[in-house]
């Protein structure tokens, strides 16, 4: 095999590898690491954590070591009397005395029984492109058919028999009014011996909880308390499921693991994980939302992943333990923690995790092993947006840019590749000349390219350099909450999904809906052709099996790329536009035609002689 076949052979493989093979070849699914300080077990083992207050069955009961143990005293208990039945979520909600919470950014309430913020939506972000279908529903009560709450409170070992609120506690509201980002909550409970127990719960103008808790003791001895927190979710919802965007449970642990990524399947087998840190983060993430429990960056915690099976359902589980605090006879103590839930918006991630010292709050959005690379292309893609105000306009000035950025290089490599094209028939002269005699064609092949200052590589640089920038595109694309329902104009309507039209419909004009196989839509379908120009106006390979697998190259890749993001099918098609023009410079220099002009004289005269004969 020449040279310049591998070459194009060589390319052909990284452009499949790019479209389907990335997750797959690049991506492995992160797995639990065991490393100094960090324990995994199962459920059943001895250690536990703060169990979710859903009837599972499990309570965290500390020993007098602080050491948490699971003890099964909870059954079914603390359940309204219609859990059984899974109620609609608006019942589910009237099941107890609530307190009404209203931000820009969020709408919903806290349950006083237990006081878990339980019921949460997120104002700005909608189930479709319609501005007025239903606003996402992050947060859901017990009871409902997909419970999904935060809960803040303390614990005990069992020999301190300390009565503390629980599940089924219901608090009072001390302060009147609703929960804004102006108005904080205080809730109390008083455990009728000694102890008062108070929650201030503050919400700022995005979606960041913040959750003061207090316990005065008026006792004559002093209590050991540890605070608690977290985020338990039933069921395992619907995911993506491709390989290169995580959903699941996450956190991060400075002083062990660092970022923790575990998937529903992978929590499944293994039960449970558990790190003890100082500062970090925990929680539970889907592409675009995100609820994560943030401890009071200055003490040690005992984080925890678990899945519990309940009544036929996996509870999954975010939760910390932090170290005990001595409540002093007739004195009092404090904590604070946080809450974030909500959308995963970079500039807001970005500023908590600055103005609060939350460390490597960023990644909570999956930027994947290219982070270096990804996040700078996002933020000169919003810069550019914040400028245009639109993000596929601000896709095809960054295109430019990229062009601009790699001009000289692939410059070089469109000379290279032009003066292959035109060295060519002298290559073919060659293989006829010394047909029997393979070595003594390459020695000639080999003489020919240095007599005409030609490098065979080099026609694949322009597709090797293309390949960083595609993965970091489909990436942002992809993971992005900013490209979520982001407009283009005509019908890309969201640059996150796929060009919605299809040619098998005539774009709409026949009263058919094709299966999703068959949408190829307007956008994939110009990249096809601006793929077949830019193949056209390269050295064609010599092999005829090789020539034929280019020429249904880009027909296979227009039905490939017709369910990526229309962003990116977008971004392709320019960027081979530019690169068909760059080329179609430099080879009219070098005195060489692009084959596809062949292809459209040859149009030309059987429309000209069709004509004449009618």
């Amino acid at each position: 095999m020449t040279d310049e076949n591998r070459n194009f052979i060589l390319a052909a493989v990284l452009c499949v590898a790019v479209l389907v093979g990335w997750q797959y070849f690049f991506v492995t699914p992160p797995e639990p690491v065991a490393s100094t300080g960090t324990e995994q077990t199962v459920q059943a083992d001895a250690a536990g954590t703060p169990a979710p207050a859903d009837g599972s069955g499990l309570a965290p009961v500390p020993d007098t070591t602080g050491k948490p143990q699971v003890d099964e005293q909870l059954g079914g208990a603390g359940l309204p009397a219609a859990a059984s039945a899974v109620l609609p979520r608006a019942i589910a909600l009237e099941q107890s005395p609530r307190v009404t919470l209203d931000s820009p950014s969020v709408d919903g309430s806290i349950s006083l029984t237990g006081a878990r913020i339980d019921d949460l939506q997120l104002k700005n972000y909608h189930q479709t492109v319609d501005p007025t279908s239903p606003e996402i529903i992050l947060l859901s009560p017990r009871g409902s058919e997909n419970p999904y709450y935060a809960e803040f409170g303390w614990t005990a070992p069992a020999s301190a028999n300390v009565s503390l609120p629980g599940a089924n506690t219901v608090w009072t509201q001390d302060t009147p009014g609703m929960l804004t980002p102006a108005t904080p909550i205080t809730l109390s409970y008083d455990n009728g011996a000694g102890l008062t127990f108070r929650k201030t719960i503050s919400l700022d103008e995005d979606y960041m909880f913040t959750i003061e808790q207090s316990v005065d003791n008026a006792t004559a001895a002093a209590v050991t308390l540890y605070p608690y927190g977290l985020v338990a979710r039933t069921g395992t919802p619907e995911i993506e499921g491709i390989w290169i965007l995580h959903e699941g449970l996450i956190g991060y642990f400075p002083d062990t693991d660092g970022l923790q990524e575990l998937d529903y399947d992978d929590l499944q087998e293994t039960g449970s994980v558990r790190a003890r840190t100082s500062g970090g983060w925990l929680g539970i993430t889907d592409k675009y939302w995100m609820t994560a429990l943030i401890p009071d960056q200055s003490t040690e915690s005992r984080m925890s992943f678990s899945d519990t099976p309940v009544r036929g359902q996996d509870v999954y589980q975010a939760d910390y333990l932090r170290d005990p605090v001595v409540v002093p006879a007739g004195g009092s103590t404090s904590t604070t923690d946080r809450l974030f839930a909500g959308a995963k918006v970079v500039n807001i991630i970005d500023g908590y995790e600055g103005q609060l010292g939350i460390e490597s709050f960023e990644l909570a959005i999956d930027w994947g092993w290219f982070y270096f690379f990804t996040k700078p292309l996002f933020l000169a893609l919003l810069y550019i947006q914040g400028m245009i105000g639109n993000f596929g306009v601000a896709i095809i000035i960054l295109t430019v840019l990229i062009k601009l950025a790699f001009f000289p290089l692939a410059n070089t490599s469109y000379v290279a590749m032009s003066k292959m094209k035109k060295v060519q028939p002298e290559m073919m002269k060659l293989r006829e000349r010394f047909a029997d005699d393979k070595q003594r064609q390459q020695q000639e092949l080999m003489e020919l390219y240095k007599r005409e200052k030609v490098n065979p590589l080099a026609g694949c640089l322009p597709i090797v350099i293309q390949i960083p920038v595609f993965f970091a595109l489909y990436k942002v694309l992809f993971v992005t909450i900013e490209m979520r329902h982001a407009p283009f104009f005509g019908w890309i309507n969201d640059l996150s999904a796929q060009d919605p039209t299809s040619v098998f419909n005539l774009f709409g004009l026949i009263p058919f809906d094709p299966p999703s196989f068959l949408l190829i839509g307007v956008w994939p379908i110009l990249m096809g052709i601006t793929m077949y120009l830019q193949m056209k106006m390269n050295p064609a390979p010599t092999d005829e099996i090789q020539q034929q697998i280019f020429r249904w190259m880009p027909i296979i890749f227009t039905f490939v790329l017709a369910t990526f993001p229309a962003g990116l099918v977008i971004y392709w098609t320019f960027n081979n536009g530019f690169s068909i023009l760059q080329q179609w410079v430099i080879m009219r220099r070098q005195g060489v035609s692009p084959e596809w002009g062949q292809d459209f004289q040859w149009l030309t005269k059987r429309f000209k002689s069709d004509n004449d004969a009618s």
